[in-house]
């Protein structure tokens, strides 16, 4: 996947002159210049949409709105649209491997001024982990019906697209040609395939969950409206199939996927043929 050079920060000098391999070399870095080259992580389409200053990542009283939390191999990253947002707009985990890989823990894209559904507390604020230690049922039925998938909060801003080649190039710049990443759910795992990544694990699970989403299928003839998640016809989208999948409808929590895009290159994987979102 080639983007033009607008949408990809030029790299920082520290990471093309100074021989950086991981995200804990570039923790050691002194704050200020480890944040330099952190902040080629946002995409400009962000920071130009909230008018952002792309130069400091602070608001118009100098207040930062872009926030990092560096551990000993990994990096938390976060930027508000606002000093006081609840929610960032864009947040990335990212963590070296014990076989010295870069790693995407995590990220999110939110649009902070759409509606919020609290799918990721209860009711007293227990946090739900999105949705894997416990689970605020009419949270996700509002969030369902409202045209989001499992573990959203908000709608997103379609920025997946722009961050791809970002990281592309962060990691292409730490001298990796490929990072990897674990798709906390289905849909996840059908719109990396989407964007050109291939599977390190996963593929038979994922060919075979579409198999017994089709007709006559195992999944197929479990959608029989016991839960708002489990309705007939849920098949034919991914949305669908999604919530269904986070329902419980496999039998087990949706794991032992991991996926990885290399810089540059399109897999063109598709488990989910024709499918609608």
């Amino acid at each position: 996947m080639k983007v033009a050079a607008m949408d990809v920060p030029p790299a920082p000098p520290c990471l093309l002159d100074m021989g950086l391999f991981s995200i804990g070399q570039i923790n050691r870095l002194p704050r200020e210049q480890m944040l330099q080259v952190y902040r080629h992580l946002v995409p400009l389409e962000l920071v130009a949409r909230f008018g952002i200053d792309p130069q400091t990542l602070a608001d118009g009283e100098g207040r930062p709105l872009f926030e990092c939390r560096p551990g000993l191999a990994s990096v938390e990253l976060s930027l508000r649209h606002a000093w006081d947002a609840q929610d960032p707009v864009l947040y990335v985990q990212l963590a070296d491997t014990p076989h010295n890989q870069i790693e995407v823990i995590l990220f999110i894209v939110n649009d902070p001024y759409a509606e919020r559904f609290d799918t990721d507390r209860l009711p007293d604020g227990t946090l739900t982990y999105f949705g894997t230690l416990a689970r605020n049922i009419e949270a996700e039925v509002r969030a369902m019906s409202a045209g989001l998938m499992p573990g959203q909060v908000r709608r997103g801003l379609g920025a997946t697209r722009r961050l791809v080649p970002v990281l592309e190039q962060f990691v292409t710049d730490l001298h990796h040609d490929a990072f990897y990443i674990q798709p906390l759910a289905y849909h996840n795992a059908i719109l990396f395939e989407r964007f050109g990544f291939a599977y390190v694990l996963g593929l038979g699970r994922m060919e075979w969950i579409h198999r017994q989403f089709a007709p006559g299928g195992l999944l197929s003839a479990l959608l029989d409206g016991s839960t708002p998640f489990r309705r007939p016809g849920a098949e034919g989208s991914v949305r669908g199939r999604a919530w269904a999948i986070h329902d419980g409808i496999l039998g087990e929590p949706y794991s032992g996927v991991k996926m990885y895009k290399r810089a540059g290159i399109h897999a063109g994987i598709v488990t989910f043929p024709d499918a609608a979102w």
